[in-house]
């Protein structure tokens, strides 16, 4: 069985708040770092705090214990840059092994942005605080020392640092993307200041992370110099494009599975479709179709969110003709008749034309019955979202929302009622 999408009235910039909806593993481990970023802060000051002798002479023993405190959050911010760019790394074997694909394991990266943002501003502010108002040394903070940490790399870093934490909010990075993705890449100028303040011994700390990102990056960056043909392209409302570009024949992937494009493809297609060649990276998503053995699908999506269902319902469709293929070739067989070639038809409209009305409706699986027949379309109000999925009375019942967030926490919170056991949620986002 398998339902149609049911369609949302709030705009894509309502989409994903920071948070995101988190389940209890998520929980569980967040609780968990917190705890160890507690426990190593306690356990650096109560080292620190019994050597405060090591301090200059003259200083107070709660402004030493302050500049105690300063420094110390400071390497507690340091863990998390540990795990900062482990999200981030799109073709990570790393990733899978925990069940997580590059778009789920985003929010992970904007999590510990802000945690590691938060506590470097405060050692920042500390020290500041501390050469102004208590020992009366701001000169340090230009100090460029050749034995010890440099503090004006400390500052220009906690200055870009504040640049690329301004820029990632929602409402900055929906509304002027170019502003966030631009200042983003000053992580380079950011780790180079960091380098030079921390010293080699802490940076080795978070080497790994950074390691395994710049070759990834590399990869990225190899494979989108290899350019892929257009074959043809549609303009649909609300400025939506449909693009259909050759494939590499050697390339596989599942459905909701994306492809990143590097051109700025609106303004291409306005225009003429003559010569024009894509850059392309991925796919990136999840490697298993996991959702498509459930005995039965429900998928609820909203705006731009409908992209991965469409995927979804052309495999669908695909996996069904083919197994009547198959059937047919054995009852031939056995009827030792001999068997001819048959290509099937793909589909050559989206379900973006049903509803547009634009190009031939696809064949649904029963004969002589086409999808738009066979689909209920609701105007006016929001579905009964409850009432639809309540009524599912199959012992497994898969439920993929790809949608604005109040719309997605609202299917969230029926999934978890105790009266939907059959219910099982999944939640696919390629936007944060």
């Amino acid at each position: 069985m398998f339902k149609e999408p049911l369609c949302s009235n709030e705009t894509s910039s309502d989409c994903e708040a920071s948070l995101g909806i988190v389940n209890e593993i998520e929980l569980t481990f967040g609780a968990m770092f917190i705890a160890l970023l507690i426990w190593s802060l306690a356990n650096y000051l109560h080292v620190s705090f019994n050597h405060l002798h090591m301090h200059t002479p003259g200083v107070k023993l709660w402004e030493a214990k302050f500049r105690s405190v300063s420094l110390r959050l400071g390497y507690v911010g340091n863990t998390c840059w540990a795990f900062l760019f482990f999200p981030v790394t799109r073709g990570s074997s790393l990733l899978p092994l925990v069940g997580l694909t590059s778009e789920s394991s985003i929010k992970y990266h904007i999590w510990l942005g802000h945690l590691s943002t938060v506590l470097f501003a405060a050692h920042s502010i500390g020290f500041i605080i501390y050469w102004w108002a208590m020992s009366g040394q701001m000169s340090l903070m230009l100090e460029w020392s050749s034995t010890y940490v440099s503090n004006v790399a400390g500052v220009i870093a906690f200055v870009v640092s504040l640049g690329i934490w301004a820029t990632s909010f929602n409402r900055i990075r929906r509304n002027f993307f170019e502003v966030f993705f631009y200042a983003h890449h000053l992580y380079i100028l950011y780790v180079l200041f960091y380098i030079l303040h921390v010293g080699v011994a802490y940076f080795c700390m978070i080497l790994p992370g950074i390691f395994l990102f710049l070759i990834d990056r590399y990869l990225r960056f190899l494979q989108s110099r290899r350019r892929v043909r257009a074959f043809s392209r549609r303009l649909l409302l609300n400025g939506t494009m449909e693009l259909t570009f050759s494939k590499n024949p050697g390339l596989s992937y599942n459905p909701t599975r994306s492809c990143l494009f590097m051109c700025q493809l609106y303004k291409q297609l306005s225009s003429s479709l003559d010569h024009l060649q894509v850059s392309t990276e991925g796919p990136y998503g999840p490697t298993s179709s996991h959702f498509l053995s459930r005995e039965s699908l429900v998928m609820i999506c909203g705006g731009s969110g409908i992209a991965p269902f469409i995927s979804i319902i052309r495999e669908i469709i695909f996996r069904s003709t083919r197994v009547v293929f198959l059937l047919q070739k054995r009852e031939n067989s056995l009827q030792e008749k001999q068997i001819q070639n048959v290509e099937m038809p793909t589909p050559t409209s989206t379900p973006a034309s049903w509803l547009c009305a634009t190009e031939r409706e696809i064949e649904s699986l029963q004969p002589h019955q086409s999808l738009v027949r066979c689909t209920k379309v609701h105007f006016g109000a929001r579905p009964d979202l409850k009432g639809i999925l309540f009524d599912c009375k199959e012992s497994d019942v898969g439920v993929l929302v790809c949608c604005p967030k109040s719309l997605r926490h609202e299917v969230a919170k029926i999934c978890a009622s105790a009266l939907a056991e059959n219910l099982h949620f999944d939640s696919i986002s390629f936007s944060w």
